[in-house]
C-alpha cells in the first residue's frame, strides 16, 4: 500500500532568512499555520519583525527572531547565522533562502559596489547557508529539505536590471546543481519564483502610480498583482511530505505572465505606442 503524504508541517522547524516582511513573512505565517517551528532571520529587530513573530505564535509554534546583515561576508555570516538558529532550535530540517535585494542601476552605470552586494545576498548567502545545513544534516542523517525564493525575473528579462536578473537566473540554476549533489543524501532543493506581488518594495511603486498597475495587470493572464500571501502556500507544499519527489524544480508563482508570449495591447493604447516608438 502507497504511504498517505500530507503537507502538515508539525514536527518541523524552518529558518526562514529575510522572513520579517513581504515574501518571507508571507512563507513564516504559512509555516506557522502549518505547524513549523521557526528561527526567523531579518536585518533589523523592527515592527515588522515583531508583528510577524506575534502573527507566528499565535498559531501555537515557536518563533524566534535572529538578526543580522547576510550581505557582509556572506561565507562567515551564513556559517554563523546557521550555528546560532540550530543552538536555539536543534531540530532545524528546512532552510528557506528567502532574503534578497533590488538594488540595480542601470547597466552602463552599473558599479562593482552594487553589483557585488546584490550576488552576495541574492546568491551568496543562500549558497553559504545551504552547505552549513547539509553539513550537519548529512552528518546526522536528517532528510533536510531546502527552498529558495527566485524571481520571474530568473527567467525574464527587464531593461536595466541586470544585476538583479543575473542574480535571481544564478538562483535557478544554484537549484538545479544543488538537487543533483544532495538529492543522494536525502536533501531535497526547489525553489519558488514569484511574479509581480505586493511588498514594501514594489508597493513604493504601485501605491502611486496607477498606469504602472494597470500596464503590469496587462501583462498577467490573470490580471492580478496580489499580495505576497499567494506565496505561503506553495512554499508549504514545496516543503512538505507530499512533494517529496519534486526535486531541482522552480515553482513559477506569476498568475501565468512567464506563459505568455506577449499581451495584445488594447486599442486605445495602440496609437500612443506607435507615437512613442516613432520618436524613438
Amino acid at each position: 500500500m502507497a504511504v498517505q503524504r500530507n503537507m502538515d508541517l508539525h514536527g518541523h522547524a524552518a529558518l526562514i532568512t529575510g522572513g520579517t516582511r513581504g515574501v518571507g513573512a508571507a512563507i513564516a505565517r504559512s509555516l506557522a499555520k502549518s505547524g513549523a517551528n521557526l528561527i526567523i532571520h531579518g536585518l533589523i529587530d523592527d515592527q515588522d519583525a515583531q508583528e510577524t513573530l506575534s502573527d507566528c505564535r499565535d498559531f501555537g509554534v515557536q518563533a524566534e527572531l535572529v538578526c543580522c546583515n547576510l550581505a557582509n561576508e556572506p561565507q562567515k555570516t551564513s556559517k554563523e547565522l546557521a550555528f546560532k538558529a540550530r543552538s536555539i532550535l536543534p531540530s532545524i530540517d528546512m532552510l528557506v533562502n528567502n532574503a534578497g535585494t533590488y538594488m540595480d542601476l542601470p547597466f552602463l552605470e552599473m558599479t562593482w559596489e552594487v553589483f557585488e552586494k546584490t550576488f552576495h545576498l541574492n546568491v551568496a548567502s543562500g549558497y553559504f547557508l545551504a552547505q552549513a545545513f547539509a553539513k550537519n544534516w548529512i552528518a546526522e542523517g536528517i532528510r533536510g529539505r531546502i527552498l529558495f525564493t527566485g524571481s520571474i525575473n530568473g527567467l525574464l528579462a527587464e531593461e536595466q536590471h541586470t544585476a538583479y536578473d543575473a542574480s535571481k537566473g544564478a538562483v535557478a540554476a544554484l537549484v538545479r546543481s544543488l538537487c543533483v549533489t544532495l538529492a543522494p543524501h536525502g536533501i531535497r532543493v526547489n525553489a519558488i519564483a514569484p511574479g509581480l506581488v505586493r511588498t514594501p518594495l514594489t508597493n513604493q511603486v504601485l501605491s502611486r502610480d496607477t498606469a504602472a498597475l494597470a500596464w503590469m495587470k496587462l501583462h498577467t493572464p490573470n490580471q492580478s498583482v496580489p499580495g505576497p500571501e499567494v506565496c505561503g502556500g506553495a512554499a508549504v507544499f514545496l516543503l512538505s511530505d507530499v512533494a517529496e519527489h519534486i526535486q531541482g524544480q522552480t515553482l513559477y508563482i506569476d498568475g501565468g505572465m512567464s506563459a505568455w508570449q506577449q499581451p495584445d495591447l488594447p486599442g486605445t493604447l495602440r496609437d500612443a505606442v506607435l507615437n512613442w516608438h516613432s520618436q524613438r
